[in-house]
This record gives structure tokens, sequence and C-alpha cells, in this order.
């Protein structure tokens, strides 16, 4: 039942567990006798859980989840990680840091069996996942958060956008020129936020303030976005990550460094229910900053 509720349809729950989808159904029809209750509701293409059917999966990914980790505690040797890690990642980041962490992390723990998913908003992730990667800020969660890397958004154009356009002097000159945006999280794109940064350590910031801009361009994907901007098609707001890289090659340059916009830090989510097992501790170590700690636990509002 728990590879049911993780999957779209009687065969990708076949191929999860490595049995043929014939093989998966008279499973499930048996079951359904056994129970006297109709677990799962049939379609050409697709397969969805009833009401009796939600509940058991739900138990059921309880069940195996304490499996695992009581075979984890009880192991005979504990700094010998084995079983299942399910990592969700945004595509990009995903792509450029999270993959050769895997990649770190596999060949010290060649024991352990790793799945990184890559997906355009990894969270909340219908998956039974073991860490979800997130950036921004976290609205609503039962999962607790830890940072691992700071990361400030960045305003960028290329060197021939500002020598065709000229560069903004302060944000208020930003509806003046093309921008670019990027549609993601549902958030309103359009509407950006910055603060004069503080001089010093002891300073403080200055005031918050908004502006609405003019998006010539948009697109759900940063790398696309970002390479628009190398294009000299406009100024981007792009995470100081993927950014760092195209100004050190001179691809753009960073506009109004004295301007903070808002940030968005790089998060690693771990579900509460399975607290931090070693495999998902030691992970999370392997990608953190070392000065990084755990910054958040809210509590999902219903």
């Amino acid at each position: 039942m728990a590879a049911l509720a993780q999957s779209e349809s009687l065969s990708a729950a076949a191929r999860r567990l490595n049995v043929t989808a014939p093989a998966l159904s008279m499973r499930l029809k048996r079951l359904e006798q056994s129970l006297g209750a109709n677990l799962a509701v049939r379609s050409a293409h697709r397969l969805s859980l009833s009401a009796e059917g939600e509940v058991l999966a739900a138990e059921a990914t309880e069940i195996l989840t304490r499996l695992n980790d009581i075979a984890e505690a009880t192991k005979a040797h504990p700094g010998r990680l084995s079983g299942t890690l399910r990592v969700v990642a945004p595509f990009g980041y995903g792509r450029l840091r999270v993959a050769p962490a895997i990649a770190r992390f596999a060949v010290e723990h060649p024991d352990l069996k790793i799945t990184l998913m890559l997906v355009e908003v990894p969270w909340p992730s219908r998956d039974d996942t073991d860490l979800v990667i997130h950036i921004g800020a976290v609205k609503d969660s039962s999962w607790v958060a830890f940072r691992l890397a700071r990361n400030e958004r960045w305003l960028c154009a290329s060197p021939r956008y500002v020598k065709q356009q000229g560069a903004p002097s302060s944000p208020k000159d930003l509806p003046s020129h093309s921008c670019i945006c990027i549609r993601e999280n549902n958030d309103d794109v359009t509407l950006w936020h910055f603060r004069l940064r503080a001089k010093n350590a002891s300073a403080s910031a200055g005031s918050r303030q908004s502006l609405r801009i003019n998006a010539a361009l948009s697109c759900n994907d940063g790398d696309v976005a970002r390479q628009w901007a190398e294009a000299g098609l406009g100024l981007v707001l792009r995470s100081q990550w993927d950014a760092e890289a195209a100004i050190a090659a001179g691809r753009l340059v960073r506009l109004l460094p004295e301007w903070e916009f808002d940030h968005a830090d790089i998060l690693a989510l771990a579900p509460t229910r399975k607290g931090l097992v070693p495999k998902v501790k030691q992970f999370i170590e392997c990608l953190r900053a070392p000065s990084a700690v755990p910054i958040a636990r809210t509590r999902e509002r219903r």
C-alpha cells in the first residue's frame, strides 16, 4: 500500500517493488478481499486510493519507516550506513550541488542505496522522502529545517546590456529597465523587495522597501532566465549560488551591491516523524556549511 500511495499508476508501483503489474494487481485484490473493503479506484491509466486505502497506506508507511529506523539503530557497525536514502531537490541546485554531494556520499557509504529526485517544486513532496532540499522561506511545515548555506539574491546583467542600456543607480530605476523574472513557488515575482545594506557589522540595515517591476521576459526555469540575462536581454535577480560562476567568467556583472534583496537560504528539510536517523544526519553534514545549525521548526497550520 505504501508503494501504491507513492505511485501514479499500478505499473509504476510494480516497478518500484520490482514485480509485474499483474502480480501486484492480484496482491491488491487479495488484500481487499481479506479486509472486505475497496482500497483503490482503478482507471485505464491511473490508480488512486480510496479513503480506506489512504488510511492503510499511511499506517503501512509509518510501520516501514519505524522498522527501517530500528534496523539502523541496532546495526552491529554503527558507522556503516545501509538501507535507502531518498532525496528530493530543485533542478538547478540539485544538478550543481546536491548530485556531486551524493556522488561523494555514495563512495563513503557503498552499502547505502541513494535516490535523487529532481523536481521543479521539491516541497512539499508527495513521496516517502528522507530529505528535501528547499530554497527560500518555509511558511507552513511540520518538518525540521536545517540551513545548508546563506544564499543572497544578486541583481545581475550582462556587460553588453550595461554598455547599451546603462546600469541602475538605485532600485528606483528598475521599472525603466528590461527585467527577467523567474516564476516559481507561486510567489509574486514582479514585486521585488530590497533594503540598503548595513555598512558594517554593528550597523543596522535600512528599512525594507518594495517596488513593482515590468517583466520583459519570464520563465519558470532559473537556468533559462540566467542565460537570457547573459545574452543581454535584461536584468535578472538570481540566487548567489547560480550567479557566482557567470560573474567570475565575465558573462554577468553584479549591480547595486550596496542594496540587499530578499535572500533565499538553502535548507534541508527532514520529516519530524523520522527524526534524524544516522543516514539523514550524516548526509546533512555532507551538504551543509560547517557553521550551519538547525534554524526552524514550524507546525503545519490546519
